[in-house]
Parts: structure tokens; C-alpha cells; sequence
């Protein structure tokens, strides 16, 4: 295939490309997934792995475009593995060809796992992947939703290639899906995460919409993803403080301390993490592979120009642009930031369209945790370790319920008994 290299633009401001490298092809069926119709939607249903050339083209031209000195590829998907091994060796090749001296290049591959076996493996190792590994929490959590191609469970599988990185020396990100099923089961769930030793966890609400624009069963509710974080927060600092990381927790941390997230969902603007297709295709962001959001192809024009185009711009400042007036006077601004832009679609008491979702459970889990989280850091500050921290929340949260019987309100302050609230994650 022949391309006409686009003449690179430099951008002053970092960004990050998802590039998917088998379009939305996956060997899973998960129920919930938004991007298995993504080929569909753009009008290329019939997904093939990027090629050689376009491979080379995107390498070449993300790292002209990059203002350096690290440039971060996220490969994801679909299930970016079916590409092959011999893809991803090229693909590392490419990189130390192109990359300037004095830059360097972090690759995160996020995956289901199911083709991880330990020549994967020690390939990552040996070049110092990241890993995202998609994971449910407890077994019939996850084998419930996340199911192959023969409509087979794949949380032993999938445990079986947390096992095998770990035995190469990676400790993968388990990246954890919130659905309905889910939120009612927070500390198993946590827990099952816990038990797997790998240090970081990510929990990704799932908020689906029927073609009608309802929405899905399946899809998480405000209160339910309120709850189920409260619940595993309050696991967390009691008992894995200092010990394991938990993405929305350790955001909410840099944010409190007057620092900004790296999180797109909680920063002002978006817009800086542009997806590019297998085709060369790129778009505004991963939750919206559509026509109306494609903003240009690698083969035709410079990642540093689609970028900073006025397009994508107008895309990144709406964010902050369309929060309503609810977000604006609300407290909890400066953490939620609106939430993203997929799920901006309820309706405020005023009736004013464009509330976040997710507005009402994240309201009450930031009030949850304000005091906790300001305590921590002024602990912090007096040099206690996490270890002693973690007892005084531990014995903070024993008092709250001393003489607490089932029927008596619940000391978390909801207004409900305590049998019918927080009775069975009581310490």
C-alpha cells in the first residue's frame, strides 16, 4: 500500500493515542460491551489487522508529533492480542527505530488475557509493558457478562494469565467493569481483586443505552455505583492503604493535594486521547467511533495537526462548556468535573438536559469520603504510616458501631436502618 507521508505538525500540550490495531474484532462476547458494533457504526464492518505499512505510518508520525520526551501507546481494542506476536515485535522495532535520542516510549497493552501465554509474556516482560488485564472481580461476577466466543466462562482463564505475568515479573492493572449484578457484591468483588496481589485496580462503570435511549439492565445505577464504592473505599483504608492502589481513590488523593488528574473524566477538558483504527481512521475519543466524530486518517494528515484541530478542540472544550448549572454551583466540581461526555444524558431537577448519569451516587460518595481522605493527608503530614492509619480508621469505624442493632438507623447517616443499609459491611 502506497501513503503519502502527511508533513508532521508539532503540539506544545502531550496527548495519548488508543490505537486499535484489530478494529473492534475480540475472541469474547462480553454483554455489556459498547465496541463490538464499532465496525458497524463506522461503516467497516469486516474488521483486518492493521497493516505493516500503516503500522510503520502511525509509529512514525505519533512520535514526530509528540512534543516528547516520553511518547505513551496505549494498544487496545477490541482484543488488540489477535494481531499477533510477531506484530507487537514490530511494532517495538518501529519505536526504537524513530525515537530521538533522549526520548523513550511507554507501551500499555490492555487486554482480555485469553492468548497471554508465557512466550506473551516474557515478550512484555523483556520490553517492559504495562498490562491492563480485563477482570470481573469474583468468578460468577465475571463469568456471567465476560464469555467466549462458544458462550463459555473465561475467569479461570483469565486468572490463569494474571498468574503468568506475574511469573514474568509484570503486575497487571486489573481492569474491573461496575454493572448492576456487580455494585450489589462490592467487598467480593474487591476482594477477589485483592486476592490476585497485583497492586492497582480500575472500576469502570457500566452505563449502557438501548437503541430508544434507555437505559440497559444491565448498566449500573447512580445509587448502586455510589454504594458500591463508599463500601470498598472504607475496605480499602482499612485494610490495603499503602498496600494496593485504587484508580479513583489515588485521583481523588492528586486532586485534594491541589495537583491535576490525569484522568480525562475528572480533568476540565477532554480531548487529548485520540483513537486510532485499524484503517489509520482516527476519532475523537473511545466512546464515540462514529461518523460524526471522525476527525481525519494518519495516512492524510499529522496526529499533531488532527489533535489540536479545531474540531477536536471544539470536541475537548465542550466538557466544561456544557456542564449545567447544577455542576457548576456544585461542591463537587472540582473531583467529578461533569463526568464524562457518553453519559451526560439525564436531566437535572430544573430540568435542564446534560446531567451526568452517575451524578447523584457520585455526590454521595464524595461526601462519603471528604473527611477520610483530608484526615489521611493530614496524617500524612505528621509522618504516620499507612499501617497506622489504617488501625485508626479501623477503630474510628468499630466505635461508629458500638451498640448498633439491626433495626436501629444506620451510623452512615442515610436515613435508613442499618439492617436495610450498611448492616452487612459493618466491621
Amino acid at each position: 500500500m502506497e501513503m503519502g507521508s502527511p508533513k508532521p505538525v508539532f503540539t506544545k500540550d502531550p496527548f495519548v493515542v488508543m490505537v486499535k490495531p484489530m478494529g473492534s474484532a475480540c475472541n469474547l462476547r462480553c454483554s455489556y460491551c459498547y465496541y463490538l458494533d464499532a465496525g458497524t457504526r463506522t461503516g467497516k464492518p469486516h474488521q483486518t489487522r492493521m497493516t505493516d505499512e500503516m503500522l510503520e505510518e502511525f509509529i512514525r508520525g505519533y512520535i514526530k508529533a509528540s512534543p516528547g520526551p516520553n511518547v505513551s501507546f496505549v494498544w487496545h481494542g477490541g482484543e488488540p492480542t489477535l494481531a499477533g506476536l510477531p506484530f507487537f515485535e514490530k511494532a517495538v522495532a518501529l519505536q526504537k527505530k524513530y525515537l530521538p535520542e533522549g526520548f523513550s516510549c511507554w507501551n500499555n497493552l490492555q487486554t482480555n488475557g485469553i492468548l497471554l501465554d508465557e512466550e506473551w509474556c516474557r515478550f512484555l516482560a523483556e520490553n517492559h509493558f504495562d498490562v491492563g488485564l480485563s477482570i470481573d472481580g469474583a468468578s460468577w461476577i465475571h463469568d456471567r457478562f465476560r464469555k467466549d466466543i462458544n458462550g463459555n466462562g473465561t475467569y479461570d482463564r483469565t486468572v490463569e494469565a494474571a498468574k503468568r505475568l506475574k511469573a514474568a515479573g509484570i503486575r497487571p492493572d486489573l481492569l474491573c467493569t461496575v454493572t448492576r449484578a456487580s455494585s450489589e457484591e462490592p467487598l467480593a468483588v474487591y476482594r477477589a481483586l485483592r486476592g490476585l496481589d497485583t497492586g492497582w485496580i480500575q472500576f469502570i462503570p457500566i452505563v449502557c443505552r438501548d437503541e430508544q435511549g434507555n437505559v440497559t439492565p444491565d448498566s449500573v445505577t447512580p445509587e448502586g455505583y455510589g454504594r458500591f464504592l463508599s463500601v470498598i473505599f472504607d475496605e480499602w483504608l482499612q485494610n490495603d492503604l499503602g498496600k494496593l492502589d485504587v484508580q479513583l481513590f489515588a485521583e481523588m488523593a492528586t486532586v485534594y493535594a491541589g495537583r491535576p488528574a490525569s484522568l480525562c473524566y475528572m480533568a476540565p477538558r477532554c480531548g487529548r486521547v485520540l483513537i486510532v483504527e485499524h484503517d489509520g481512521s482516527v476519532y475523537s475519543c473511545d466512546h464515540f467511533v462514529d461518523g460524526d466524530h471522525r476527525i481525519g486518517n494518519i495516512a492524510e494528515t499529522s496526529l499533531g495537526a488532527l489533535v489540536d484541530s479545531p474540531l477536536q478542540k471544539k470536541f475537548g472544550g465542550s466538557k466544561e462548556e456544557k456542564l449545567t448549572a447544577k455542576c457548576k454551583r456544585c461542591p463537587w466540581l472540582f473531583l467529578c468535573r461533569g463526568g464524562c461526555l457518553k453519559d451526560r444524558f439525564a436531566v437535572t431537577e430544573d430540568g435542564e438536559e446534560g446531567l451526568y448519569y452517575l451524578c447523584k451516587g457520585m455526590e454521595a460518595f464524595f461526601a462519603h469520603t471528604e473527611k477520610p481522605v483530608k484526615t489521611v493527608m493530614e496524617m500524612v503530614k505528621k509522618g504516620k504510616s499507612p499501617s497506622e492509619i489504617s488501625s485508626f480508621f479501623r477503630m474510628e469505624a468499630k466505635k461508629r458501631w458500638e451498640g448498633v442493632g439491626r433495626n436501629d438507623p444506620c451510623p452512615c447517616g442515610s436515613g435508613k436502618k442499618a439492617k436495610n443499609c450498611c448492616w452487612d459491611f459493618r466491621p
